[in-house]
């Protein structure tokens, strides 16, 4: 048996769960425009735990979204894991934030899922899965137009999830695109995955493990 705790913070969804063997069995997220992440984390994991009866003592593993993402809430989630792992022996596992997002819609009757994550103006972070959720294209920054994902929407039907996906609609038109914009990175879909890596001893180096921000933080300094 395997109890990880699964942290969520890269985006507006400070989310945390507790998954028994890749089951969830208690969830507390919150998602708000205001990033709240370093004033509810803590107690989202305590409230996680006592729902769960569970002491923390008794877990055998953290994970945590790597990114893309929001660098302040990466860090936020990032720092928190560690925290626990260095506290009590863990080992750390890092989940893929778009691997997550695209396993929400696993089983959809589509070729491919594009989750992608809103990088600002009409650039997004954006990895490409088929539908059995095998990467088949790695994740990157790139500006959407109307050619975007073309050689994937000439072969099968597309299916763009995520905030990213709102820039999508309007800009590609085809008959193989599929929406859905309601998706947000959320632990309850990080349970299988840590499991599975976990099962495969697949671990992050606690000392120097350091969040996936794909481009540099940017300053936004105020116009005098």
């Amino acid at each position: 048996m395997a109890l990880i705790l699964n942290l969520e913070t890269a985006t507006t969804n400070c989310s945390v769960s507790l998954a028994k063997d890749g089951e969830v069995v208690a969830i507390k997220e919150h998602d708000t425009p205001n990033y709240s992440h370093s004033e509810q984390l803590h107690v989202f994991i305590e409230e996680v735990l006592k729902e769960a009866g569970i002491d923390r003592h008794a877990l055998d593993a953290v994970a945590v979204s790597k990114g893309p993402g929001s660098y302040t809430g990466l860090r936020i989630g990032v720092s928190a894991a560690k925290g626990l792992c260095f506290a009590l022996d863990l080992p750390l596992i890092s989940v893929p934030t778009l691997k997550s997002m695209a396993a929400q819609v696993e089983g959809a009757e589509v070729d491919f899922i594009v989750p992608m994550l809103d990088a600002r103006r009409m650039e997004v972070y954006a990895t490409i899965f088929d539908k059995h959720l095998q990467e088949v294209r790695a994740t990157k920054a790139e500006i959407i137009d109307g050619d975007s994902f073309h050689e994937y929407l000439s072969t099968g039907k597309v299916l763009l999830v995520g905030s990213g996906a709102e820039k999508c609609i309007g800009e590609i038109a085809h008959e193989n695109v599929v929406f859905n914009t309601e998706i947000v990175p959320s632990s309850r879909d990080m349970g299988k995955l840590s499991f599975k890596k976990f099962k495969a001893s697949d671990f992050e180096n606690v000392a120097y493990f350091e969040p996936y921000y794909l481009k540099d933080f940017m300053v936004q300094r105020k116009k005098s």
